[in-house]
C-alpha cells in the first residue's frame, strides 16, 4: 500500500486529468469496414510514417476536428490470409502501441457486435457499453475464474449516454463468431447485452495503462435469433456501420470542448 500522501498526491493527479478538457481521443476498430465510414466523416488522413513498429499490418489515421486530435487505428489485414485481424491478440496489440505512441486522454472502442432479443436488442441498434467481460477464459480454480472472466467497467459517461439517449448495456467479449453452450453459459453469467470480439482486450490494456475507455457497439446479428450467425452479420455489416459512424460522429460532437468529468 502506497503512504499516505503519495497516494492522495495520486489522487489529486487523477482529479486534474478529469477537469482538463480532452484534446486527444483514440478510436480502435477492428475492421476496415467499420472503420471507413468514420475516418471519412472525418477526413482522417492515413498515416504515411507510421508509428507502429516495421513490419506490422496496423493502420493509423488521424486528423483534427474541432478542438480535438483524433486517431483512429486498426489492426489491417492479416499478412498471410489479407482477412481482417480481428480478435483480442490484434486488438489488445494495437491498443498498446497506440497507446504508447499517441498518448490518448480518451479511447473510443467502435464496432459493430452480436445482440441477444431477451436482452431488447435489435439490428442496428446502438448500446454504450456499462461493463465489459470474457465469456471463453474458463479457468475453473479459484480466483483465477475471476482473472479469466475480467469483468471491467467502462468509464462512467451519464452525461453522454442521457444526451444522446444511447441505449445501455453489458458487453461479452470471446474470440469466435459462433457461440458454444459453455459460451452461452458465461454470456448469460456476464448479463451481456451484446457480445463482440475485442471489447473486453481493449478495456484489459486502457486499464492496465491507465486511460479511460468507452465502448460502442452496433448490433449486426441477433444471436438468439432465427438466423445463423455469420449470414445474418455479412448481411447487415453494411447498414449497420452507417449507424455505427453516426453514433460515434455524435459522441465525438459531445466530447468536443469538454472534460473526463463531464462526460
Amino acid at each position: 500500500m502506497a503512504p499516505h500522501g503519495e497516494g492522495s498526491e495520486e489522487a489529486m493527479v487523477v482529479q486534474d486529468e478529469n477537469r482538463k478538457p480532452i484534446s486527444s481521443i483514440l478510436i480502435v476498430i477492428a475492421m476496415q469496414t467499420e472503420a471507413m465510414p468514420v475516418v471519412n466523416k472525418f477526413q482522417l488522413k492515413e498515416d504515411l510514417d507510421p508509428v507502429f513498429p516495421k513490419g506490422v499490418p496496423w493502420v493509423r489515421y488521424h486528423g483534427i476536428y474541432k478542438d480535438l486530435h483524433i486517431n483512429l487505428v486498426w489492426p489491417g489485414k492479416d499478412l498471410t490470409l489479407g482477412v481482417d485481424s480481428v480478435g483480442t491478440i490484434s486488438a489488445s496489440l494495437v491498443t498498446y502501441a497506440a497507446i504508447q505512441a499517441l498518448q490518448p486522454d480518451l479511447i473510443i472502442n467502435a464496432g459493430t457486435a452480436g445482440g441477444f432479443k431477451v436482452k431488447g436488442a435489435c439490428i442496428s441498434d446502438v448500446f454504450l457499453v456499462s461493463d465489459v467481460a470474457f465469456h471463453d477464459r474458463r479457468i475453473p480454480i479459484p480466483v483465477f475464474d475471476l482473472y479469466g472472466v475480467g469483468s471491467r467497467q467502462s468509464f462512467s459517461t451519464p452525461n453522454l449516454l442521457k444526451e444522446l439517449n444511447l441505449k445501455a448495456g453489458k458487453l461479452s467479449t470471446g474470440d469466435s463468431l459462433d457461440m458454444s453452450p459453455q459460451d452461452e453459459a458465461s454470456i448469460v453469467a456476464n448479463e451481456a447485452t451484446v457480445k463482440d470480439m475485442e471489447g473486453a482486450a481493449v478495456a484489459y490494456v486502457a486499464d492496465l495503462l491507465k486511460v479511460p475507455a468507452i465502448f460502442i457497439k452496433a448490433v449486426t446479428d441477433i444471436v438468439d435469433g432465427d438466423k445463423p450467425t455469420a449470414e445474418e452479420f455479412l448481411q447487415n455489416l453494411s447498414a449497420v456501420t452507417a449507424a455505427l459512424e453516426q453514433a460515434v460522429a455524435q459522441i465525438v460532437d459531445f466530447i468536443s470542448g469538454k472534460c473526463l468529468s463531464e462526460l
